[in-house]
């Protein structure tokens, strides 16, 4: 038989699968996987219930239902001042990961050259891969996750099509500031190229601003701007996307869309433009909920000698295991961790192109989007192994 795709056929079994099934095997509390371990908003499970039983299962139109794009305008209009046109700059896509590569579709050829910042969601390369594209990595620098404005410069050139963005950030928790924006934007229009802006944190900041860079000048027509409800509801299952564009693009999003899934489940749909509409008040008190978390956390780890680094924003903070190191990596110990403590984390060295720089190796990552208790009986058992 002839041979299959050599590029899906060599890529590994992800770490987070890795992780995830010595977790269970050694039943381990599971704070690698970046889902919530409670429900999201009960009038939006009510409502995506009662819309199975309204005679609406067909194929939902191609750029999504009516209700949802406009409750997409009307909330980048309220949160961001962006006025949008709901019948043609909206598109609904089965899930933010789907939305990526049907924007990376939409602009991108064999041969061009994206923009990418690490440490990135591992999603980003394989993508870009099987498009032929190539990827022009810059690394933000621990512990303050600062941006090198020589070294973003340096990787944009006469090749690069776009940048891909994600702010806030996945896994850093960094939330871009708008100097850095500014930055980003002026390359942008200097290299004449577009941007993806993976922006499905939107609403979980804490103490800072998310600002997308689609509101800055010159940005409005060169941006894709990416969100997602499985994040702004704690729905991740549900994989809902939506991706705000202008006319042009979106167009052409929506053709990549068509051949990579159609349509997304009507009644989810209508769901979540339900959850659109609960406003800034809901957003403000989920994102309180998870600083709380983050914090429990975040304090417990440093009392246990892992120093953990600026997280403004998502899911997820990044600890420093040097002090317990003893010599090993961070994905090693990580694997230890989760025989040792009972604990799983992620090794952050898992975000960066296998084919670059050797990254740091001694972060891990940690998701905070879980029960109060949950998370106190993570440091509990990190004690006793630790302590």
């Amino acid at each position: 038989m002839p041979a299959p795709n050599a590029y899906l056929a060599g890529l590994p079994t992800t770490i987070f699968t890795v992780m995830s099934q010595l977790a269970a095997e050694h039943g381990a509390i599971n704070l690698g996987q970046g889902f919530p371990d409670t429900e999201g908003p009960r009038e939006l499970i009510e409502a995506a219930a009662a819309a199975l039983g309204d005679d609406r299962n067909q194929y939902a139109p191609l750029t999504g239902l009516p209700e949802l794009r406009e409750a997409v305008a009307r909330g980048n209009r309220e949160s961001y001042g962006l006025a949008v046109d709901p019948a043609t700059e909206v598109v609904v896509t089965s899930g933010a990961t789907e939305a990526i590569a049907a924007c990376l579709m939409a602009v991108v050829e064999p041969g061009d050259e994206v923009v990418l910042i690490e440490p990135l969601y591992d999603t980003y390369l394989p993508v870009l891969r099987m498009i032929g594209a190539t990827p022009r990595c810059v690394r933000l620098h621990p512990p303050g996750w600062s941006l090198d404005p020589a070294e973003l410069r340096a990787a944009f050139g006469p090749r690069t099509k776009a940048i891909l963005l994600n702010s806030p950030m996945n896994p850093s928790g960094k939330v871009f500031t708008r100097e850095e924006l500014g930055l980003i934007a002026g390359l942008v229009t200097a290299f004449d190229a577009y941007a993806i802006c993976d922006e499905v944190y939107e609403h979980l900041t804490f103490g800072v601003k998310h600002i997308p860079l689609m509101t800055l000048p010159e940005m409005r027509e060169r941006c894709m701007r990416i969100s997602s409800a499985g994040k702004s509801f704690s729905l991740t299952g549900w994989k809902v996307g939506y991706v705000t564009a202008p006319a042009p693009l979106a167009a052409l999003v929506a053709k990549a869309h068509q051949i990579l899934v159609f349509s997304t489940a009507p009644n989810l749909q209508r769901a979540v433009a339900v959850g659109l509409g609960l406003g800034e008040s809901y957003f403000r008190a989920l994102a309180e909920e998870l600083r709380a978390r983050r914090d429990l956390l975040a304090e417990g780890l440093h009392g246990l000698g892992f120093p953990t680094l600026p997280a403004d924003g998502s899911y997820f903070l990044v600890a420093d295991i040097s002090r317990h190191a003893n010599g090993r990596d961070d994905v090693t110990f990580c694997r230890d961790m989760v025989r040792q403590a009972g604990v799983a984390a992620i090794p952050v060295s898992a975000f960066y192109a296998p084919d670059g720089p050797e990254p740091p190796r001694n972060l891990i990552r940690f998701a905070f989007c879980k029960r109060h208790d949950v998370l106190q009986d993570a440091l509990i058992r990190l004690r006793a192994a630790f302590g």
